[in-house]
């Protein structure tokens, strides 16, 4: 495969792009203060700098540094590493780099700056979330990365604010409310910043939420326009931007009493811009709950689509959906590239994105025309698309609320997540990690909408009550890293990660493709091939997408590691079969040509012994603590009471031999300000009860398997 070479490359941009404004060097912290639209928009005459989450508007990811290549990229060594520390291992942030300065978010949203070049810590801000606010969202306590824009920092925190920060001082110059946890709306994703609006949406579709995204002054943080991407209750004005189209378009496609369960469709994730065509793109998320035959009958738009909205004014410009009353949770919100594709002789401007549901799309970015199409890993949901993108689903794939459980690939996990992936113009390859993750879905015949605990309309017992289907997901647990052909619509090379949920993506002009893995390695492919050329061991499995950037003439490659998330957290026994990461300690890990500081060992890793009290309970009593185990504990804790290696795997927990501390932990809050918030209001005394008992007999049924294992 032909690669145009980065030096070419360059003087065909520069002159695409007109008469951009000179290159300035800013070094330090004064240096946020130049970054606007026009200095993201002209983002590859600052090579060296990390200016906004996808490094440019376009989402594409790459670099035109190629000081490290495929020739010397074996030379690479460790510059310096900075421990993040602050309770919560999962790590997911995209480091922004301006003027010699790192901006990186962390666990519970704290935001670093550091020297970019030696890892000095300049500053630390810490919102101070409260550690309750993780009962009330999904997939952990992380954050994705800051928006920067004209010498302020923008972050998004986990329990719902959005605050604008001094990039010199880190402190805090505004804050708004723009979701509330207590009613189970989140914030992980990272801002944008467009026309001076810093834009953000929210998670919640586990927790009967509404989704939407809104605009904010970047200067003074009021609000200037909202989106709302699901219709409410009939006859209740929002006065939002999106009043007129949801009720001419998407209210027709919703039915029944939708608007008790929230109705999904959040923002939660990815978004790009497109500064020619005015178009801010957002991705929306599934319905809630996932359960159609609950949730409402009909296509219910705008969830599980991609949307594109005016950035001054949120007005809706065009949707595509890509799955049509959605019931496998498979999101839209994974990352959208742009980019100007030569399909059958026409250069076309395109978005593509390769979401949960297993299909690589590609559309015309103008006007939302479905172009192509296909599975970029193992489908059964669907048999295929139309000609206009639509989904042939397959009945093997359905369910309702019979109760009857059914397999589909992708599972909730998705074939690609929120793991970022790049697009090479050189090579004109898309790089992202794919899993393939089958999951059980069975329709509950019961639901009953909670305030805390997930609301899916879905019976979460049906899949460990199926040792068959258990099987056949155990078979399924793979992970690769791909190199996709958008033209073609097909695979260039795999390259077998040996594990599902691993790490995002960064690919530069040097010939090279960046990512980590769940086994605890950074490695670097060559772009064209796939060929691994260097690798580390970090002893931490890693999700984070990396960056590079150049200080002083040198050229650097970073990436956050802490393993953790949606599969780590929920998944329990498969997510630990899937990576064996050797201590999961969290930290911000840089490399650079001739690199010469040794990495640091792996901590010693914990043992505890298993010795659970002896089964005492019926099964009648077990089943019920099975099944409100299910509902409340398995999302953090793990399925069937098998951690997933991020939260304490209670079946070692010595609270179990304990009833009175048992009842203080899970209905009196002894535990709160580690997260563990009071169930008292969720559950009775017999069922707070009834948990324990079943977790004492699977830490029984555990026990002749294995007597000790770590957390």
């Amino acid at each position: 495969m032909s690669r145009i070479r980065p030096a070419a490359m360059s003087l065909g941009l520069l002159l695409a792009l007109g008469h951009a404004p000179a290159v300035v060097a800013i070094p330090g912290p004064g240096a946020a203060a130049a970054v606007d639209g026009a200095r993201i928009i002209h983002a590859d005459q600052h090579p060296g700098e990390w200016l906004t989450y996808g490094r440019t508007y376009s989402e594409q990811r790459f670099s035109p540094l190629a000081q490290i290549n495929d020739r010397n990229v074996g030379r690479l060594g460790l510059a310096w590493y900075y421990d993040i520390g602050g309770g919560r291992r999962v790590q997911e942030s995209t480091p922004l780099v301006v003027g010699g300065v790192m901006y990186l978010t962390t666990a519970w949203s704290r935001v670093i700056a550091l020297d970019a070049a030696t890892g000095k810590q300049l500053w630390v801000f810490h919102p101070h979330v409260p550690r309750s606010a993780d009962a009330h969202g999904c997939c952990g306590v992380a954050n994705r990365g800051v928006a920067i824009w004209r010498g302020r920092v923008y972050v998004g925190t986990y329990d719902g604010r959005l605050i604008a920060l001094s990039a010199k001082t880190g402190k805090p110059l505004w804050s708004v409310r723009t979701a509330d946890y207590t009613k189970g709306y989140t914030i992980t994703g990272a801002p944008i910043v467009v026309q001076g609006r810093v834009i953000i949406g929210n998670g919640g579709g586990e927790f009967g939420t509404r989704g939407y995204i809104t605009a904010y002054d970047a200067r003074t943080g009021r609000e200037d326009w909202r989106f709302y991407t699901v219709p409410g209750k009939p006859g209740v004005a929002d006065h939002a931007a999106s009043d007129r189209v949801l009720d001419r378009i998407a209210r027709p496609t919703w039915h029944g009493r939708y608007w008790k369960f929230g109705g999904g469709g959040n923002v939660w994730d990815s978004m790009a811009y497109d500064p020619k065509l005015d178009l801010l793109y957002v991705g929306t998320g599934n319905g809630a709950p996932w359960n159609g035959t609950v949730r409402s009958p009909g296509a219910n738009l705008f969830i599980t689509s991609i949307l594109a909205l005016r950035p001054q004014t949120g007005e809706y410009v065009w949707h595509f959906q890509e799955v049509p009353d959605d019931i496998w949770d498979y999101d839209a919100d994974q990352q959208m590239i742009l980019a100007d594709l030569n399909l059958h002789g026409t250069v076309r401007r395109v978005l593509m994105q390769a979401p949960k549901d297993g299909i690589f799309y590609v559309l015309d970015r103008a006007t939302g025309r479905f172009l192509s199409g296909k599975p970029y890993t193992q489908i059964n949901w669907a048999r295929g698309l139309t000609s206009r993108g639509k989904p042939i689903e397959s009945r093997k794939a359905l369910y309702d609320v019979t109760g009857k459980p059914t397999l589909a690939m992708p599972g909730a996990a998705g074939g690609h997540n929120w793991q970022p992936m790049s697009y090479d113009p050189a090579t004109g390859l898309v790089y992202f990690p794919v899993s393939a993750m089958a999951f059980t879905y069975a329709g509950a015949r019961r639901v009953t909408m909670r305030k805390l605990g997930w609301n899916t309309g879905d019976d979460f017992i049906a899949l460990p009550e199926n040792p068959q289907a258990v099987a056949q997901i155990r078979k399924t647990l793979t992970g690769s890293l791909v190199a996709w052909n958008p033209v073609t619509q097909r695979a260039a090379w795999r390259v077998a990660l040996g594990a599902p949920w691993n790490g995002g993506v960064v690919s530069t002009a040097g010939d090279l493709v960046f990512e980590g893995d769940a086994m605890g390695r950074f490695c670097a492919y060559r772009a064209t091939d796939g060929k691994r050329l260097w690798s580390v061991e970090t002893h931490t499995g890693i999700v984070a997408p990396p960056i590079t950037y150049e200080v002083d003439g040198q050229q650097y490659v970073a990436v956050e590691i802490g393993w953790g998330g949606a599969f780590a957290l929920a998944a329990g026994q498969l997510a630990l079969d899937s990576q064996i990461n050797e201590g999961n300690v969290p930290r911000m890990l840089v490399f650079t040509l001739g690199g010469a500081k040794a990495m640091p060992p792996p901590p010693p890793r914990p043992h505890l012994t298993l010795d659970p009290p002896p089964i005492t309970a019926g099964a009648a009593t077990i089943a019920l603590g099975e099944a409100r185990y299910q509902s409340f504990c398995s999302v953090c804790h793990g399925d069937s009471a098998v951690s997933g290696g991020v939260l304490p795997d209670l079946r070692y927990a010595p609270a179990l031999a304990n009833p009175g501390l048992w009842r203080r932990i899970v209905s009196g809050g002894l535990l709160r300000s580690g997260g563990m918030v009071s169930f008292a209001t969720e559950l009775s005394p017999r069922e707070s009860g009834a948990i324990r008992e079943y977790v004492i007999s699977r830490a029984n049924q555990t026990k002749g398997q294995r007597a000790t294992r770590p957390y």
